[in-house]
């Protein structure tokens, strides 16, 4: 195999910040020859290189592919302002990272769609990679443009830019989508051809092939298939058998540090809580393990072909693995001596919690996470945290016995029935944990206590039960965030509490594009046609911008965030069916409102409709 040129020149590579993000040959890079594979498939996460190098999902996609003789994936990331402005002067194609050659050349470009803020960065790759940005503006030559993850699981407001969406978990059927892409190809078939094929596959939605109209007051009249290939309902793809699939051995090394820089140790997937604003928690439902001889066989192989030096199991709520002690207890035995740490994120605080967190971290450097997300029991009940102050209050007196003394706390503002009093428990939550923390005498403490109390906006998010809530003013917002810190410098121990807070503006946005529906794809295509990327970096965020297009186009931002949906409206991402119904979600959130918990899935079934995926936390137990 001959040696691969790099598509920079060295002038240009000196002359940009962090040239490494785009000369690939890192550590366990796959290498094949072109001419020796039928399919290119470039793996694409629109956001800078050390974010996107940090996501599972490609990786193991990367596996996945390249475990194939006839296909060859590789990988492209979004090229930061500097060597954006270079590309564009130059006249340069983005390309791959592992072959360097433009994107324009692969038969598939596969994007992962894990924030909304990013979408303007799915136009930049595509325009940089010189890929016509409508779908309906490429012919039989450009590459099939695909998204997938999280908010592919409402796509409308970037439907005209895709060509097809896989929904669900890539593992089931990407190689029969790649057969079909094979077999029309042999039979000189069209992409026309390809796409009616693909429709027809399980868990492929084809935006095409599907139309919309709408009522007066801008709800959807009807969303109907224009094809018979194409189904009424997509029903998303679910990998049921999680220890007898796909995961790498040898996942990819960085060049440069990036956001997680470790290994990660995908522990379960799904979640049986049941909070009511979290989507993955419903989307990803039901819950299903990995075996512990899977985890075990892959921490070492990983590990070993990595030198990384940390490993992090990863899970929505790692305390729900049932084999979790058993894991834990054995990684520590195992790489302990050899200096892996290991991260224990979404842990609750414990005795066993902070028994491992002591054996594995330094308590002088690290800080105890929590996330009650809501002040008052009220709220917390609300949302169905399933956390009470008690519980709260416990673990952080735990964790300070143990000698800690840092804590983030984690809030959201302007959710569903939230008044000020509600608001004002978050200061006084605080305040009791630091109390806590001065009650134990000065001569076994480890020195001042920090508590840094983080908020965030509550954004509505499709398929969770509050996806027909009304979101607030920016007004409201922030009313909240300044009581909140008039409340925080009122409590006796103001001095050992921090408090920061998320932008209103791009929460405003955020929940625009998340509850959108088709008509926001002129809008996001003109925001990018007047220079706008990296929508999710606070320093490259240009608000005004979008407003200027929302009111040159009459896209009111109110109908979108503020308005409270009825039940009987037809949502932009009804057509999907993702296992949890429709019917159960806003039974979910009429207890919302009057306050009623749901147990979790172990405790009592809720008969959320995931059952019918055959397996996982729904079938435990059970013959």
């Amino acid at each position: 195999m001959k040696e691969t040129r790099l598509a920079l020149s060295d002038d240009i590579l000196l002359n940009i910040e962090k040239p490494a993000r785009y000369i690939g040959g890192e550590v366990n890079m796959i290498r094949k020859d072109i001419k020796d594979t039928d399919v290119r498939f470039c793996m694409c996460f629109p956001d800078v290189y050390e974010v996107g190098m940090s996501h599972l999902g490609i990786q193991i996609l990367y596996d996945m592919f390249n475990k194939r003789d006839d296909v060859y994936c590789e990988r492209v990331y979004s090229p930061w302002p500097d060597l954006d402005k270079i590309l564009r002067e130059r006249n340069i194609p983005l390309f791959a990272l592992e072959s360097q050659e433009p994107l324009y050349k692969f038969d598939f470009i596969g994007i992962t769609l894990q924030y909304e803020m990013c979408y303007t960065n799915i136009l930049q790759i595509l325009d940089l990679g010189k890929i016509p940005l409508l779908s309906a503006d490429r012919g039989n030559d450009c590459p099939i443009v695909i998204g997938g993850g999280p908010c592919s699981y409402n796509p409308e407001p970037i439907a005209d830019f895709f060509d097809i969406f896989y929904m669900g978990e890539g593992e089931t059927m990407y190689y029969k989508l790649i057969d079909t892409y094979k077999q029309n190809r042999a039979m000189g078939g069209s992409r026309e051809d390809f796409l009616r094929k693909a429709a027809s596959l399980p868990g492929m939605y084809v935006p095409k092939f599907y139309d919309v109209s709408y009522n007066e007051d801008g709800t959807i009249k009807e969303f109907t298939p224009n094809i018979p290939e194409a189904p009424s309902v997509i029903r998303k793809e679910v990998e049921m058998s999680l220890s007898d699939t796909f995961y790498p051995d040898a996942p990819l090394v960085p060049l440069i540090q990036a956001v997680q820089d470790r290994v990660v140790l995908e522990i379960q997937r799904g979640c049986i809580r049941g909070c009511r604003f979290c989507q993955a928690g419903m989307i990803y439902r039901p819950i299903r393990e990995r075996e512990l001889e899977f985890l075990k066989d892959k921490a070492k192989k990983m590990l070993d072909s990595t030198g990384h030096e940390e490993i992090t199991l990863s899970s929505l709520s790692s305390s729900d693995y049932s084999k979790l002690k058993e894991l834990v207890y054995y990684l520590i035995d195992e790489y302990q001596d050899k200096h892996v740490n290991i991260a224990l994120p979404s842990l609750r605080i414990d005795s066993f919690a902070l028994d491992v967190m002591k054996k594995v971290q330094d308590v002088n450097k690290s800080s105890i996470t929590f996330a009650p997300e809501a002040g008052s029991q009220r709220m917390r009940d609300v949302i169905n945290k399933g956390l009470t102050k008690e519980n709260i209050l416990s673990g952080a007196e735990l964790a300070f016995q143990s000698g800690w003394n840092k804590v983030k706390l984690y809030f959201m503002l302007g959710l569903p029935t939230e008044a000020e009093e509600d608001v004002k428990e978050i200061a006084s939550l605080a305040n009791e944990m630091a109390e806590a923390y001065y009650r134990i005498p000065k001569s076994e403490r480890n020195g001042r206590v920090n508590i840094t109390v983080s908020t965030s906006y509550f954004i509505p998010k499709p398929f969770t039960p509050f996806q027909w809530a009304g979101m607030k003013t920016r007004d409201f917002y922030n009313n909240h965030q300044n009581i909140l810190s008039k409340e925080i410098k009122d409590t006796i121990n103001y001095k050992s509490i921090r408090y920061i807070w998320h932008d209103d503006k791009t929460s405003e946005l955020e929940g625009v594009l998340a509850r959108g529906d088709r008509k926001l794809c002129k809008a996001i295509l003109e925001v990018y046609k007047r220079g706008q990327i990296f929508d999710a970096w606070v320093e490259w965020f240009n608000y005004d911008i979008w407003l200027e297009v929302f009111k040159d186009l009459n896209i009111d931002i109110d109908f979108y965030t503020l308005r409270e949906r009825k039940y009987d409206e037809i949502l932009p991402w009804d057509f999907i069916d993702v296992g949890v119904t429709k019917k159960f979600l806003y039974k979910e959130y009429e207890k919302a409102i009057n306050v009623e918990v749901t147990p979790n899935c172990r405790a009592k079934c809720a008969g959320c409709g995931a059952s019918s995926f055959g397996g996982g936390v729904c079938f435990e137990g059970k013959n």
